[in-house]
């Protein structure tokens, strides 16, 4: 009798990642992919459909990035390991990742060895930092920086990265299943609590704090 396999959703907005960690996991004996997700939208729908022991996610993904898809997959299945998987090293993503409920940072760049590394390590409860990422984490946490970013409400954040994907009030709406007044005083109360005033300046706020590319 085998022992329990590790079920894992990959999430990632490029088929091609998706495929090439689809075969690399589906190769080995105590894991199983049990579905995929090609945005943060789809992969917290996905991941409270499937229950998925680990999730591989990716950081920046289109609708809903990976940071605030971690965040409402924490919490509405937290029996699932989240495993970030990115190209950056800059220690904001690492940070937000980590504050936003994952237990792990994997660089796209890392080889086959480090993935199945990683993915076991989370699943069996514990961490994971791609080396390169680990000193850029300890300096970061050692400034003790306050983010204004924890000023906004999830609902906010979501509205924020849209705002800054070039979104209009009623796309937002449409997505968010919400009414063009509301997202216009979503809007007003994001730069009200950033001290922003430019749809630039939202955009330049959202990309240093890693909620978009």
């Amino acid at each position: 009798m085998s022992a329990k396999q590790t079920r894992i959703l990959l999430a990632d907005d490029h088929a091609v990642v998706r495929n090439g960690f689809r075969m690399i996991l589906a190769a080995q004996w105590d894991m199983e992919v049990v579905g995929e997700a090609s945005n943060g939208r789809e992969a917290v729908d996905k991941a409270i459909d499937l229950q998925p022991d680990v999730v591989v996610l990716d950081v920046t993904m289109p609708e809903l990035n990976g940071i605030e898809a971690a965040r409402q997959i924490s919490k509405a299945v937290p029996k699932a390991r989240i495993l970030a998987l990115s190209m950056q090293k800059d220690s904001v993503y690492v940070r937000e990742m980590l504050r936003a409920g994952a237990n792990g940072y994997l660089l796209k760049d890392s080889n086959e060895s480090d993935l199945l590394a990683a993915v076991r390590a989370v699943a069996n409860g514990k961490g994971f930092l791609s080396p390169e990422v680990s000193d850029a984490v300890l300096d970061d946490y050692r400034k003790h920086v306050t983010n204004p970013i924890d000023l906004l409400s999830p609902r906010e954040r979501e509205v924020l990265q849209m705002i800054s994907e070039s979104k209009t009030n009623k796309e937002i709406a449409s997505v968010l299943n919400l009414s063009v007044y509301t997202v216009e005083a979503h809007r007003g109360r994001i730069m009200e609590k950033l001290n922003l005033h430019s749809i630039g300046e939202l955009v330049r706020f959202s990309i240093r704090n890693g909620l978009i590319d």
